[in-house]
């Protein structure tokens, strides 16, 4: 068995979230260029295959033992279910509004975690967590700067895929009490490229060399995403990463930048540094807590 909690403590879970995100941001960038000319299912089919390979032979290499025949398998399924819904959902989404609209919606799927980890995981959320949960909002609010109405459906979509993202979330926290990073991994890539095969028939486009070293790459950055993300959640409760996801859209404006050459306006750069400030109140915060926990434990 695989405790949920580490002796490194959540520092170190949020060290491993933050790398995690800066890897899903470039994740979301290369998503973004290939939709252009490829559709989603494929996309994540091919994202899906080099994590299944990879995560796969780890697995065997080192003899985890199949999550297949865990009590979480009913879970992993679900998760997985939830994971292609949000991706399908945001995507699609991202199809009919603009980054504004579609970024500040979507980011309240932190705020959903905190609130499905009372419900779900009984945890315990403290000041800290809520005061950096909601001035990472704030942030992601004034960078996005949302001027105009977004059309209903596209919102909506948008928002569940908030929800779908968030509930996945809360799982990863509840497998990774007895589970490996490496089989979850495994598992849940394999049952989401399987869902999006399915859809070949209509959607399969043979990429060229380009597409091919695009989404080849793609599937390891997301591998690596993946396998730190997995076990920062192993370190730190669900509700101390949640703010932490924010961290994810600075690294986006990076991204913009190098790649597109896109200079962010004055309020990103605000919205940014109160994510920034939020992330690190935070870490300060637990390290307070931390502190305070081991000067009051007990001496053996």
């Amino acid at each position: 068995m695989i405790s949920g909690t580490s002796e490194k403590g959540p520092i170190a879970g949020i060290a491993l979230a933050c790398a995690g995100y800066a890897c899903f941001s470039l994740q979301d960038a290369m998503v973004k260029w290939l939709v252009a000319s490829h559709e989603v299912p494929e996309i994540l089919f091919m994202r899906s295959l080099v994590i299944v390979l990879v995560a796969g032979a780890l697995v065997r290499y080192r003899r985890h033992p199949s999550i297949f025949k865990s009590p979480y398998r009913g879970t992993v399924i679900l998760r997985a279910a939830l994971m292609l819904i949000a991706w399908l959902l945001f995507y699609n989404a991202a199809r009919h509004l603009g980054l504004a609209e579609l970024t500040t919606l979507y980011f309240s799927a932190p705020i959903i975690v905190m609130v499905l980890s009372i419900l779900v995981l009984k945890e315990k959320i403290h000041a800290g967590r809520w005061i950096a949960c909601i001035g990472g909002f704030i942030g992601v609010t004034i960078a996005a700067n949302p001027s105009q109405s977004p059309n209903l459906l596209p919102a909506a979509m948008c928002i569940v895929a908030g929800f779908c993202w968030a509930w996945s979330t809360i799982l990863v926290r509840l497998v990774s009490r007895s589970e490996t990073t490496l089989t979850q991994m495994y598992a849940t890539s394999l049952i989401f490229g399987l869902a999006c095969a399915l859809s070949f028939p209509w959607t399969w486009k043979t990429p060229d060399a380009s597409g091919w070293a695009l989404m080849l790459t793609l599937g390891v950055i997301s591998t690596i995403g993946q396998f730190l993300l997995y076990e920062g959640f192993r370190y730190a409760p669900a509700s101390t990463l949640a703010p932490i996801e924010y961290s994810g859209l600075v690294w986006a404006f990076v991204y913009g930048y190098v790649i597109w050459a896109e200079i962010p306006a004055t309020n990103v750069f605000v919205g940014a540094l109160l994510i920034i400030a939020s992330s690190f109140l935070l870490v300060l915060w637990e390290r307070r807590i931390e502190g305070a926990r081991r000067k009051n434990a007990p001496s053996s």
